[in-house]
């Protein structure tokens, strides 16, 4: 039996899931800001009391690896290593963009759009990829800034959908072409990560737990804290 906990940190949304065999037995979302460190756990234990499982029945841990916020991003990876660590199960890592174009199409199946996740990185800036509607890989994740040119070539030959909490801010810039269509109301679910993780687990695509770090895509821009007055 593979029973794998999802862990989805990596926007404003903080999502878990249980999934047994690759199917969905329990999901929990909560769509309050950052308040990831308060959440997270809380969430899982849920899901587990909910099916009537424990920690001591998972056969692994699955993360979203980034894009995303860095403090998100850190929140739940740490949470997913110290469960494995304590539980000697494995890690799997799935990337953040893939979970989300996974999200949409899980609820809107029948898109024949190409597929455009968009996480906001501030500014115009965006962390964006390409997949088709089967989730075949057309363009590697990658930060972008939105320019009036941005996807002015993909545009051409193919209608392609851009959504997440990155996209709302492109319409004015990439609605010029009618083949660009936009979907500002998708969260992003920790049951985006199922089918992935539970390929991985079958396929033994394991993250390694000691040095496994996120894919942040760029460096952190952070402010250094204020000197204490003395």
């Amino acid at each position: 039996m593979g029973l794998i906990l999802h862990l989805e940190t990596a926007t404003s949304c903080c999502s878990v899931a249980l999934a047994k065999d690759g199917i969905c037995v329990s999901h929990k979302l909560i769509n309050d800001g950052f308040k990831h460190a308060e959440n997270l756990l809380v969430l899982a234990n849920q899901v587990l009391i909910d099916s009537n499982f424990s920690y001591s029945d998972l056969s692994a841990v699955a993360v979203s690896a980034g894009p995303g916020s860095y403090t998100g991003l850190r929140i739940g990876v740490s949470a997913a290593k110290g469960i494995c660590y304590a539980l000697d199960i494995p890690l799997l890592a799935i990337n953040t963009l893939e979970i989300l174009a996974r999200t949409y199409q899980m609820q809107h199946p029948k898109n024949q759009h190409v597929l455009c996740p968009m996480i906001d990185a501030r500014r115009m800036e965006v962390y964006t990829a390409l997949y088709s509607p089967d989730f075949q890989l057309i363009e590697n994740a990658h930060p972008l800034v939105i320019e009036s040119d941005a996807y002015s070539l993909a545009l051409k030959n193919q209608s392609i959908l851009f959504f997440g909490d990155g996209a709302e801010k492109c319409i004015p810039t990439l609605s010029v072409s009618e083949n660009a269509f936009f979907d500002t109301q998708i969260n992003i679910s920790a049951e985006g990560m199922i089918a992935p993780s539970f390929e991985a687990f079958c396929q033994g695509n394991f993250a390694d737990l000691a040095y496994f770090e996120p894919e942040y895509l760029k460096p952190y821009q952070g402010t250094p804290p204020k000197p204490k007055a003395l």
